[in-house]
């Protein structure tokens, strides 16, 4: 029987970032928080080098979000630390721009405060922009989320991209472990004292290969065969839902209300 349309409740697994909680930022509409989360980046993004008030109220923005959404702010801030491995690729900066010279290195390097300030800003940027993209996944299911990339006409074919790759995961990682079980099954451990298992380091890397091997072939079948049966079944690369409801009118309030904070800020980042 059909019923309509409501967010959706499933078991957390280990690789589904989505935590349930009763707080305000889960029971907001995914659509809004979808097209916040981007509004939040995109604002990040344009701001100017060196707008440290933008970015200080933009730091107090997600705090807050954090804070509302129950997550905790170090489950958010530990998360977010993925982006700094990313900012190394903006160091060069530091170098190659020309501005006053704030200290003179090895090699002929030399370190701009011009440099200085747009890594800075880059970093500091990026790290929020993680911020954002943690507490929307972490406080909407993915499904939800790919019903509110279809509803602000996100192209059909990357949406349903997003969809496969994410529920692939899944059986990728089934694979792994009837891969690592059937291992642990079939290797021997002996009681002895100061006896060890196992073979050298190339022993042992030869065996991982093969296993890194078996594990992309069985996955690479299984993926067609799950293709082939979603073909069977009339999958046009479209996952149809029943009518969303309309956004509540608080809801329509917060999108408001967040999209001019966000462009206040935008302006505020150009003119000071």
């Amino acid at each position: 029987m059909l019923r309509p349309y409501a967010p959706t409740t499933m078991h957390v697994h280990f690789l589904d970032p989505y935590r349930p909680h009763s707080s305000p930022i889960h029971r907001l509409d995914g659509r809004v928080k979808f097209v916040l989360t981007l509004a939040f980046i995109l604002t990040a993004a344009l701001l100017p080098a060196g707008a440290w008030a933008a970015y200080s109220a933009l730091f107090g923005l997600i705090l807050l979000a954090e804070f509302l959404s129950a997550l905790g702010v170090g489950y958010v801030l530990k998360r977010s630390a993925l982006a700094f491995p990313f900012v190394l690729a903006a160091l060069p900066v530091i170098f190659t721009i020309k501005g006053p010279i704030v200290a003179q290195l090895p090699l002929g390097l030399s370190i701009s405060s011009v440099g200085l300030e747009r890594f800075a800003s880059i970093a500091l940027k990026s790290w929020l922009s993680v911020q954002a993209a943690v507490v929307m996944a972490a406080s909407t299911p993915f499904p939800d989320l790919l019903v509110a990339m279809r509803a602000v006409r996100l192209p059909r074919l990357l949406v349903a991209l997003f969809g496969l790759m994410w529920r692939y995961l899944f059986v990728f990682a089934d694979e792994v472990l009837r891969l690592t079980r059937a291992r642990a099954a079939r290797s021997g451990q002996s009681d002895l004292p100061g006896a060890k298992t196992g073979g050298s380091v190339a022993w042992r890397a030869r065996v991982t290969g093969g296993m890194a091997g078996n594990l992309f072939l069985r996955a690479f079948e299984r993926s067609d065969r799950i293709y082939m049966a979603m073909l069977a079944r009339g999958y046009d690369c479209e996952v149809r839902t029943l009518p969303l409801p309309a956004i509540r009118r608080v809801h329509w309030l917060v999108l408001v209300v967040g999209l001019a904070l966000l462009l206040l800020l935008l302006g505020l980042g150009f003119l000071y």
